[in-house]
């Protein structure tokens, strides 16, 4: 990611660059060369839990369908912000495993674009 984004410039790069980053990974030893990078290893839904309690603002999970799915059960994901695009496929990685955990989501908010992909805000529901 880093070098795609510091590729294509603009305003994206200077803020990707200069945010704070928390990266888990199952690997100890994982090198991070992207700036103002933390790695996150061993219980990551406990670590992720300690982030949002002591942390102010959002924690935003860029692309990792392995990392949604292992803080699910623990109920750490406050709101999904998901792309609908207008395809179907008939094989690839699913978001939501099936692994008998139910994940009943509310829509938020829902955006179509011109392209007819839609972006679509969910949250769990209020308790």
């Amino acid at each position: 990611m880093l070098a795609s984004w510091n590729r294509q410039g603009g305003p994206f790069k200077d803020a990707l660059n200069h945010a704070p980053k928390w990266v888990a990974s199952t690997t100890p030893a994982t090198r991070l060369e992207w700036p103002n990078s933390t790695l996150l290893d061993g219980d990551i839904p406990a670590a992720v839990a300690e982030l949002k309690r002591t942390l102010p603002g959002d924690l935003v999970i860029m692309g990792s369908g392995q990392l949604i799915r292992s803080l699910l059960p623990h109920g750490l994901i406050d709101e999904y912000l998901l792309l609908i695009h207008p395809l179907v496929l008939g094989s690839g990685q699913r978001l939501f495993e099936h692994d008998n955990h139910l994940v009943k989501l509310r829509l938020v908010d829902s955006i179509p674009m011109t392209t007819g992909v839609i972006i679509a805000t969910y949250q769990p529901p209020a308790n």
